[in-house]
């Protein structure tokens, strides 16, 4: 008896062994996990600025747009989020509504994105331009001083005056950084030219920053830069009849009397690139900083105020930059205070060049510190 009631207990185990066996084939064999299909994947953006601005908003919302379209998967985001303890109300919301992945496309939200993350281990952070990172956190951004470098080369070839404005957000390093490598692309072409900085101390601000535009041009200027969310300082140099560099997005429709060319962001296809390493459980965190090669950065098509020997010039340039023959920041380079602080042979290092608190010669302006 004891033997029957053993052999069929056997058997029952043989069963639900081969029962668990089917089921555990049926999963690996699926190509796609259903808590990882496109149907159930949800991504979240937050944005510092409005989408309709024109700019940096607008180009981050562009690739949300680029994504969707890509990988079928759903996305949420919220606009003109303050760089302040707001944003943490905003992640745990898209948390609830069930975001699996979170980009925060801001400087300042940096702080609070590690803080989440650290709260939700299950949902991927991704913090742009920052420096952050941790096991379920990655930072990103692109080496946009090297198109900044090639929209100097335009204004040095293009300016009369010798006078170049530049209308900047805040003393950070990104800003500063882009600073530099404008004014370094200028005097590559044009010593005898300057770049004066006005800060404004806003991302998205028209009002502002279309008035320290025309602050410069009443100066001299008779080209402007800018590192701002909105196109008011090419809005100004038309009204002026001077012209324009842009940024973030080709702002040609915003100026078309004025504008020149622009650096730009392209973040569609990284967007896509973090959102399936997601789905496909292949994600790592990473600190990615990607340059004109992998073209998350470019220069928008330079229109027909650019004189064609600039045109030319910033051809042959933007080869040397993808194939690493050109860097941007190599020696001998000066600060604005007439000291050497990259020496003939040196290139500065990522590092360097993430923590950068000085202006390089040929700007007219001081760094608050």
């Amino acid at each position: 008896m004891k033997k029957k009631i053993f052999a069929v207990m056997m058997s029952l185990v043989l069963v639900f062994s081969l029962a668990l066996t089917g089921c555990g084939s049926k999963e690996e064999s699926s190509d796609q996990p259903a808590e990882t299909s496109a149907d159930s994947m949800k991504v979240g953006f937050i944005y510092v600025g409005p989408i309709g601005d024109g700019g940096w908003s607008y180009a981050h919302n562009e690739a949300r747009l680029y994504l969707e379209n890509e990988l079928g998967v759903s996305t949420i985001y919220k606009e003109s989020v303050p760089e302040g303890p707001e944003v943490e109300k905003i992640m745990r919301d898209m948390i609830d509504q069930g975001a699996k992945v979170i980009f925060a496309t801001s400087f300042g939200y940096m702080d609070y994105v590690e803080k989440i993350s650290k709260e939700y281990p299950d949902v991927k952070f991704l913090h742009c331009s920052g420096y952050k990172d941790g096991e379920n956190m990655s930072n990103y951004f692109g080496r946009m001083y090297e198109p900044r470098y090639l929209s100097g080369v335009v204004a040095g070839m293009k300016t009369q005056t010798n006078k170049i404005g530049y209308v900047a957000a805040f003393e950070i390093p990104e800003v500063i950084r882009g600073i530099n490598a404008f004014t370094l692309g200028v005097k590559s072409v044009n010593p005898e030219a300057s770049v004066a900085v006005r800060w404004t101390h806003t991302w998205y601000d028209p009002v502002s920053e279309k008035a320290a535009a025309e602050s410069l041009l009443d100066e001299g200027s008779d080209v402007i830069a800018q590192h701002q969310d909105t196109a008011g300082p090419q809005q100004a140099a038309q009204e002026k009849g001077a012209f324009s560099i842009g940024y973030n997005t080709d702002m040609k429709e915003m100026a078309p009397q004025a504008y020149l060319t622009a650096p730009v962001w392209n973040w569609g296809p990284y967007y896509v690139k973090q959102v399936k390493a997601a789905m496909d459980g292949t994600w790592k965190s990473e600190n990615y900083w990607g340059g004109m090669e992998d073209e998350v950065v470019q220069l928008a098509p330079m229109t027909e105020l650019v004189p064609s020997e600039a045109v030319q010039k910033v051809t042959e340039l933007e080869g040397k930059i993808k194939d690493g023959s050109l860097k941007v920041f190599a020696g001998p380079i000066k600060d604005n205070e007439g000291n050497v602080v990259v020496k003939e042979g040196e290139v500065l290092t990522d590092e360097q060049l993430l923590s950068m608190d000085w202006l390089v010669e040929g700007v007219e302006g001081s760094i608050k510190k």
